[in-house]
């Protein structure tokens, strides 16, 4: 893999992203809205611009790109969080020419039901429905750990729906990391996690904790252990729609 584009790439984990991405030795692409972010990255950053809520402003963006991070997210209303945390990934997908790998940010919890969730969750579907690889991380709360709280730990079934802290920690160093690495890792392709991090250090090698999971059936558009409780049949016509242009393209 050679080069990676970040999107949301001037929020608080994208940032981090961009660096990670960079000392990993990636040509690293950060996508922002307007030209003026462009002094936000390294200068060995290649700043390209684009609106994720318009497709068509973002081939340059996709234009050899062999991985993709995204680690965008919407803080408002259930509009917001359909332009944002679900066009996002549906626009990006729509103008890719060629595969790339995946490593999708979404939230712990994210199979309970809010305006939020639903969206990101249907992002999950579409990336799944692609038939690309990917690595989808569901984190904790950000920067709630300790400083001795560095030792991830990677769950799956998405059970910790307290909404607070109580469901788990986890730094924004830490995930952007992660993201990162999950990119040319063949124990984590098809994996979908919910990451927290607990008291202890972090690994050198996140392999044996990919490798420890359970990957996601290759139909299903949910996770391997998430529960049923978003039926297909009671999704919006456009997301239906939207699935079966994506679905299989890459398979």
């Amino acid at each position: 893999m050679s080069t990676v584009l970040v999107v949301g790439a001037t929020g608080s984990i994208g940032r981090l992203a961009v660096a990670a991405a960079l000392d990993a030795g990636y040509d690293t692409k950060a996508l922002v809205r307007n030209e003026s972010q462009a002094d936000s990255f390294p200068p060995r950053a290649s700043v390209v611009v684009g609106d994720l809520t318009t497709a068509d402003t973002l081939h340059a963006a996709v234009a050899g790109v062999t991985g993709i991070v995204f680690t965008q997210g919407s803080h408002g209303d259930a509009r917001q969080a359909e332009l944002v945390d679900y066009g996002a990934v549906r626009n990006i997908l729509s103008v890719l020419a060629a595969p790339a790998r995946i490593a999708l940010m979404t939230a712990i919890g994210v199979t309970k039901h809010t305006a939020g969730h639903d969206w990101k969750r249907r992002g999950e579907r579409l990336v799944r429905a692609s038939g690309l690889p990917y690595t989808i991380v569901r984190p904790g709360w950000f920067d709630y750990n300790a400083p001795d709280q560095n030792r991830p730990v990677m769950l799956q079934g998405d059970t910790r729906w307290a909404s607070d802290p109580s469901d788990g920690v986890v730094s924004r160093v830490q995930i952007a990391q992660i993201l990162i690495a999950s990119l040319t890792s063949d124990a984590a392709d098809r994996k979908t996690l919910e990451l927290v991090a607990e008291k202890g250090t972090a690994p050198a090698d996140l392999d044996p904790l990919f490798a420890a999971l359970r990957a996601d059936p290759a139909t299903a558009l949910d996770a391997v252990l998430d529960r049923d409780n978003m039926p297909l049949a009671e999704e919006p016509g456009a997301v239906v729609a939207d699935l079966g242009a994506v679905r299989g393209r890459w398979a």
